[in-house]
């Protein structure tokens, strides 16, 4: 017991270990090109970094925080749709508070952190920025604005933020919560999974056995058609041949001229298209006694071209 206990403890270590490997902490590799701007070789970037300078209104820093931010595919999990997220979706802080991000990136490619609609006197762009190539850390500080304001954050690599890449951060009580937030607003379009027939079908009042029926029918025309095609090879002659897609289609097309110009005069396109899916109901019906008739002449037709042993 010992033994194993020993040898599992002993791997939980070296995986540890692994790990730390893997998650290289870039902070320690940038340089300061001014203005708040670092940057590292291997893809590293802090911009908007502020350790210092007071935004206009706050006397002094309220309180100093750190936060650490985990990204990747793996926090899209619990978000139906998503692919992309942070492990947080909302941050809280006091007004003027000097806060410090450390963003672990665990995905083998590039994302971000991204705060957006801050003072433009004090961060360039009105943004503040951590970008790492991951699996990496990078860690940057800013100092809050004075004031209640909701914050957007999110990567704004292509497509990964409306994948679920997307947060909110409240300075103070914010001034109100922002759309499609993961797991916190709803989405301003939600998704829809929906092909769109379903609705159709139940003001048509087609039934699940119907339905079948109809896929059994597309199943037998796509035998007679094939069976069409192996007769008309083994046979020598150069008669017409006239396939069972075409006999259907035709079929089809009478119907439609004959009975559609009467059945939907003065109908709204609502009673129009339930009663098409009547009318469908009753010719998938006549189809399918067709092309089972279709298939055994066609299968007869062939025994007979083929030679006797």
């Amino acid at each position: 017991m010992v033994k194993f206990l020993s040898v599992g403890l002993l791997a939980v270590f070296l995986s540890a270990s692994v790990l730390a490997e893997e998650i290289e902490d870039h902070t320690k590799m940038l340089m300061d090109h001014g203005d708040g701007h670092l940057m590292e070789m291997s893809g590293g970037m802090v911009m908007g970094q502020n350790t210092d300078k007071l935004p206009g209104g706050c006397d002094s820093i309220s309180e100093t925080k750190e936060v650490t931010v985990h990204a990747g595919h793996k926090y899209a999990e619990k978000f139906p749709g998503r692919m992309y997220a942070f492990d947080t979706q909302e941050f809280n802080f006091k007004p003027c508070t000097k806060l410090t991000i450390h963003f672990i990136n665990e995905d083998k490619i590039r994302h971000q952190w991204m705060m957006h609609g801050l003072p433009k006197y004090m961060y360039p762009k009105g943004m503040f920025h951590l970008e790492v190539s991951g699996p990496a850390k990078i860690s940057g500080t800013l100092i809050l604005p004075p004031g209640d304001k909701t914050y957007l954050v999110h990567c704004d690599i292509a497509q990964h933020m409306e994948k679920g890449m997307k947060a909110q951060l409240k300075v103070g009580d914010g001034d109100g919560d922002l759309p499609s937030i993961p797991g916190v607003t709803a989405a301003v379009v939600p998704d829809d999974y929906n092909s769109g027939l379903t609705e159709v079908f139940a003001a048509a009042k087609v039934t699940e056995s119907e339905i079948v029926a109809a896929n059994e029918a597309l199943v037998l025309a796509e035998a007679a058609k094939k069976a069409g095609k192996a007769a008309a090879a083994a046979s020598s002659t150069t008669d017409t041949f006239v396939s069972g897609t075409t006999v259907i289609g035709l079929a089809f097309g009478l119907i439609l001229a004959a009975v559609f110009g009467r059945k939907f005069q003065g109908k709204t396109i609502a009673e129009a298209t339930a009663q098409s899916f009547e009318l469908l109901r009753d010719f998938i019906l006549v189809t399918k006694d067709l092309v089972l008739r279709l298939v055994n002449l066609v299968l007869s037709s062939k025994n007979k071209t083929l030679p006797s042993k």
